[in-house]
């Protein structure tokens, strides 16, 4: 896809799925910004020198000047993706106040706050807005043992779409890709049985986002897609 002279901003672009989305951008001849919160990140960051990636380290994704940080200055947006976020297991019972508004910030909150930063660089001369939600967030039940990380990620589908509502008439067109267990080394790592091959890839998820992210989208919005390969 021909991305050349469009500025995005990928969040949690040094994670494995950002790193795809990054890479892909880049081949296409895209500028990047890519905010980080951890030194740790940037190891295995191929793209980490390269001149038209900006890193930004920042402390949160869920604060409004820090946000606000990482778009200042931008020169005509085109397209924000937001991968950034966090998953953590646990029962109702189990899972106090701290532990929902931590999901809900990392997840929810982040995503709100990086979405209305990218209306407002946008504007109204037309771009891509794509979040990425989860399996739970369409299919509820699935999400039994992990309800806090489910509704903060059930949070970020029905952003997507009140969102792609409001922002059509300026040529905004906002979606979400909804994963379910990606094919990664962490994962392989904290499911050594589970049938790698049916799981998506992310190069494969990748290239759905690259698609809602590129001009070649024109008429899709509100979109919650499911990417699930075989599983």
């Amino acid at each position: 896809m021909d991305f050349r002279d469009r500025n995005f901003v990928v969040t949690g672009g040094t994670g494995a799925l950002g790193s795809a989305v990054v890479s892909k951008l880049i081949d296409g001849g895209a500028k990047c910004r890519v905010p980080y919160m951890h030194e740790h990140e940037l190891a295995h960051f191929a793209l980490r020198s390269h001149e038209r990636v900006k890193l930004m380290a920042i402390s949160t994704l869920a604060d409004e000047a820090e946000v606000a940080k990482v778009y200042g200055g931008l020169p005509a947006l085109w397209g924000s993706i937001h991968i950034a976020g966090g998953f953590a297991m646990g029962p109702v019972a189990k899972t106090d106040k701290a532990a929902l508004m931590a999901q809900l910030e990392t997840n929810l909150v982040s995503c709100f706050l990086c979405c209305r930063a990218a209306v407002n660089a946008i504007g109204q001369s037309g771009g891509r807005i794509v979040n990425v939600a989860a399996r739970p967030a369409l299919e509820w039940r699935s999400g039994a043992g992990m309800a806090a990380y489910t509704a903060s990620k059930a949070g970020v589908a029905a952003l997507t779409a009140a969102l792609a509502e409001e922002v059509a008439k300026d040529g905004i067109l906002v979606n979400a890709v909804a994963p379910s267990i990606m094919d990664t080394a962490a994962n392989r790592s904290a499911m050594p049985k589970a049938d790698f091959d049916a799981w998506p890839k992310v190069e494969e998820v990748a290239a759905t986002i690259l698609f809602l992210a590129s001009p070649d989208n024109r008429v899709t919005r509100g979109g919650i897609v499911p990417v699930y390969g075989r599983s």
